[in-house]
This record gives structure tokens, sequence and C-alpha cells, in this order.
């Protein structure tokens, strides 16, 4: 599933595996304003597209790191970084919830249709801001989800699909304020059609018919959203914006 599509000209000369066997619902990289020397952590950075999309633009003397829970997806990342011909990009196997990255290190925190898997959000929200510098800022996309039937939040196959696990658009936005982030916004909703929706769903189920029955199910309640937030620069500041 990718439902956002890069510039040409930014994954032009990338290796195909890379943009390929991305997953991604949004385009943190190219809203994001990463400048020359950012040091980036991406959650769940997959085959490593925006990896190499954040590596270009932080430039040599920046530094992107990407953490993913699984060996194979590491393994590819590292493998596509390496193709790529970049020095200033690496790739740690672990989880989201328990980032192995030092605490205040990073200038940027992205994510790319992740978020929405973990069973703890909330721990990841609080990971996001333990390893930001103050001032650090964020930039996720992901899916959320209004209402949706409980048959539906109690299919495992559904929450691989990115369907299943996704919380509300409030809750996310809370989720991220009672993590301590400040300036918390929501912006580049994009509303899934039947047909994108069936589409999302139909690699977890076994029938034509299955698939027309979630989707018909899903229709208005799930989309995707940037979320931008930043830590505070000091506690003063933070209470400012409370």
């Amino acid at each position: 599933m990718y439902l956002a599509e890069y510039d040409s000209r930014e994954v032009a000369g990338l290796p195909a595996d890379a943009a390929m066997r991305s997953c991604g619902c949004g385009l943190p990289v190219s809203v994001s304003d990463l400048v020359s020397g950012d040091i980036v952590l991406d959650l769940g950075c997959g085959a490593g597209l925006d990896l190499l999309l954040a590596a270009g633009r932080v430039g040599p003397k920046g530094r992107v790191i990407g953490v993913d829970m699984t060996d194979a997806m590491v393994e590819r990342a590292r493998a596509n970084v390496t193709a790529a011909g970049v020095g200033n990009v690496e790739v740690r196997r672990g989880f989201i919830e328990d980032l192995p990255v030092d605490d205040e290190s990073v200038d940027w925190v992205i994510s790319n249709c992740v978020i929405n898997l973990s069973p703890s959000k909330p721990r990841v929200f609080t990971e996001i801001a333990r390893v930001l510098k103050p001032g650090g800022r964020v930039e996720v996309a992901d899916i959320v989800a209004e209402d949706l039937p409980e048959w539906i939040r109690h299919r495992d196959d559904l929450y691989d699909s990115c369907v299943a696990g996704a919380i509300s658009e409030a809750a996310y936005v809370a989720g991220l304020r009672a993590a301590g982030l400040i300036d918390v916004s929501v912006g580049g909703r994009y509303v899934y059609d039947r047909n994108q929706l069936g589409g999302i769903a139909s690699g977890a189920l076994a029938s034509c018919t299955e698939t027309t029955l979630v989707a018909d199910a899903l229709v208005g309640r799930v989309w995707s959203v940037h979320f931008s937030a930043c830590k505070p620069r000091h506690r003063k500041e933070e209470d400012v914006h409370e």
C-alpha cells in the first residue's frame, strides 16, 4: 500500500527497491523544513525511501537514523542505503515504543503510516518527546479512524492493514500534547474512497466479497493526516502554550 506520491524528481536515481517496497500515507519529508546539518529520526523506516529523501535534504553535515522492528526490513533498508551511496544514514533495529536513541539527540522525528500499528501509542508519543532536542520538531503522516465497527477493531488482519489499530484524529492530537509536545497541528487530510479502502484491506482478506464488506464499513471513517508538533525549548515556553 502506498497512498501518496512523491515528486518524480525527488525519487529519481534512488534504488527502485526503496520506492517499490515503501508503504506510506503521506509525505513527511516533503512537507518538513529539513535543513543542512539536521539530525532526523524515522520511526518505522521500512525499505528506507524516507531515509534517503531526508538524507538528501540534510546533506553530509546532517544525519538520518532509521528504526524498524524487523530484521528483514533493517537489512533491506541498509541494502538500499548502500546502493544509494549515501554515508549519512544509519539503520537500527528496535521498537518505536522503546527507541534505541539517546535523549534529546535529534532535531526531527518523522514517520509514515507506522504509529497506527503500535499497541501502545502513548508510549510512542512519550518516546518522541524524549529523543527530540529542545525545540525539535515532529512531522508524521498516519491513518486515523472514527467510529469503526467493533468487528473491524478486533480483526488482526485489518490491524496489520493499518486500519483496525488507527485512533481518532482528536486522540492523536491529545496524545502528542499529553507527551509534552506543543504547537500540535493537523493538515493534509485525505479521505479514502470506497475503492481505495478496498485496496488497503484486500491484501489481508480472503475473498472479493469480504473485501467489499469491509470497504463498505470503512467509507467515511478512515483518512490520512499530517500531524506537526514541536518540543518546548524550556519549561516556560511549555507553560505559555498550555
